[in-house]
């Protein structure tokens, strides 16, 4: 991110007046910086869409290659494996090659990844394409919001921002929706045959796209001036503002620059017992966004829809509405996000979570045909999305102190990662267990994932302070005041 002098050039600094805020504001040019950002979030349309591909193809793989539900689990959670390895050497490649460049790479991954997968002959070959296709989403996942956050000014960072959680929704819609029309004008036996690989392959479109227009925008002033391209730097902020702002905001990176210099050469101490609790508190919260059951949600609907509809169109069809209903959740949560408090809105949303999975889960039981397992599923989907949907990024990026949120972000969402590929491996094999199968069809893993929300709504309020309005500075006495059941000092926050 670029440093606080950038948010304080493009909006205002402490003490300035309003009347010269205002002034700054009118500078920006709002229509490019939000084109460019458009741009970026194209990598967030690829990472939805690459993700959720796989529910709308998972059955017929699974009888094209005669899988064991093993098997099946390893088809969906492979691609988390180059994720984790995407996302950590995310950081590295675009520190020596650029934002820009890295973005690049990714979406040459994602084209190779989509047209060997369709293309390929074995189960072998199939899972490394896919493999390939993980390291792009942990490329694209990790790059498209840091460049965002460094080509938009403060005033504008958090609507720039919110572009790629909705990037990511709207990608995993739109493939819901092509997978849809594949089913909808072909038989079973040639979805087994030939309809999942245009469905996977059909990702080459948006990758063609993301391919040429990330040639247009231009690179990270911040990373520009980190690399000595001071000339390129000040022509990228000249055009986000004027030639006076931009060569003032230039020195003040620089100088920002060498003051993180200094700091950097300062080891993190991971046996210190406040590095450690926070670290655990922002790694739990990562983890525990992956086992509500959202995974399964949104890579194996089709197939628990499958077990209480007439065929696997119509499941295809019903999952549609649950990529839109996490739409309609994550804008609902990132409207009530600042208003009502992290907490309290992490707590309700939990509880709408473990209400949406037990609906289901009697649905499943049941076995009862219609609508009703797909309403609790969309019951959960909103309830997850305005929740730990958007709350465990938001968290995720306050919790840790200016000292350790480099290191402590990068561990945190690789745990995150590891969660969703043990979620992913092992949900099959629960799933077809014929023991469990036979006995609760279906409703088993919806129990278990229950329980991991209890537990998770437990953890919320024991070991999650609430951070609204907490300044970063004092966000490390917040956290270990809540380690020591400490109440929460007003003088702790800042006014919004």
């Amino acid at each position: 991110m670029l440093p606080s002098s950038y948010d304080a050039t493009f909006g205002q600094k402490s003490g300035q007046k309003s009347e010269q805020h205002m002034s700054y504001q009118r500078k920006h040019n709002t229509g490019y910086i939000l084109r460019i950002c458009g741009i970026a979030a194209l990598g967030g349309i690829l990472f939805g869409y690459d993700t959720a591909v796989i529910s709308g193809a998972i059955d017929a793989l699974k009888t094209y290659f005669n899988l064991s539900p093993l098997e099946t689990g390893w088809a969906v959670s492979n691609v988390v494996i180059g994720c984790v390895v995407g996302a950590f050497g995310a950081g590295p490649l675009s520190a020596r090659y650029g934002r820009k460049k890295a973005l690049m790479l990714a979406a040459v991954l994602f084209s190779i990844s989509a047209i060997g997968a369709a293309l390929a002959a074995t189960f072998t070959w199939f899972v490394i394409y896919r493999i390939i296709g993980g390291l792009a989403v942990g490329i694209a996942a990790t790059v498209s919001p840091m460049y965002m956050s460094e080509v938009s000014p403060k005033d504008m960072r958090g609507r720039a921002l919110s572009m790629q959680q909705f990037a990511i929704v709207f990608g995993q819609i739109v493939i819901f929706y092509v997978n849809f029309k594949i089913a909808s004008i072909a038989s079973e036996a040639w979805l087994v045959e030939m309809g999942w690989r245009w469905m996977i392959g059909s990702e080459i479109i948006p990758c063609i796209l993301f391919l040429i227009l990330v040639f247009i925008i231009p690179e990270s002033p911040r990373w520009s001036v980190m690399v000595g391209r001071d000339d390129q730097a000040l022509a990228m902020l000249t055009k986000v503002s004027n030639a006076t702002h931009a060569q003032k905001l230039l020195s003040e990176i620089k100088e920002s620059l060498h003051q993180d210099q200094q700091k950097h050469r300062q080891k993190l101490n991971y046996g210190d017992m406040r590095v450690r609790f926070i670290l655990f508190v922002g790694c739990m919260i990562a983890m525990l966004q992956q086992v509500t059951g959202v995974n399964v949600m949104m890579y194996y609907a089709p197939m628990v829809l499958k077990t209480v509809t007439a065929n696997a169109q119509e499941a295809l069809f019903q999952t549609i509405w649950i990529g839109v209903l996490q739409l309609v959740g994550s804008a609902i949560g990132a409207l009530l996000m600042d208003r009502m408090g992290r907490i309290p809105l992490m707590r309700y949303g939990t509880l709408g979570a473990i209400a949406g999975l037990l609906i289901t889960s009697y649905a499943l039981y049941t076995q009862a045909t219609g609508y009703f397992a797909l309403f609790g599923m969309l019951f959960f989907m909103v309830f997850y999305a305005l929740s730990w949907g958007v709350g465990a990024w938001v968290l995720v990026s306050e919790i840790f102190p200016n000292r350790m949120r480099a290191q402590g972000m990068s561990i945190a969402v690789g745990c995150m990662w590891l969660a969703n590929f043990v979620v992913s491996q092992t949900f099959p094999m629960i799933n077809d267990n014929p023991y469990l199968l036979s006995n609760f069809h279906g409703a088993f893993p919806m129990w278990v994932f229950a329980a991991c929300c209890l537990f998770s709504y437990w953890f919320i309020g024991r070991y999650i302070p609430e951070t609204k309005g907490v300044s970063l500075e004092k966000m490390e006495s917040v956290v270990m005041a809540k380690r020591y059941r400490q109440p929460q000092s007003e003088t702790q926050r800042t006014p919004l």
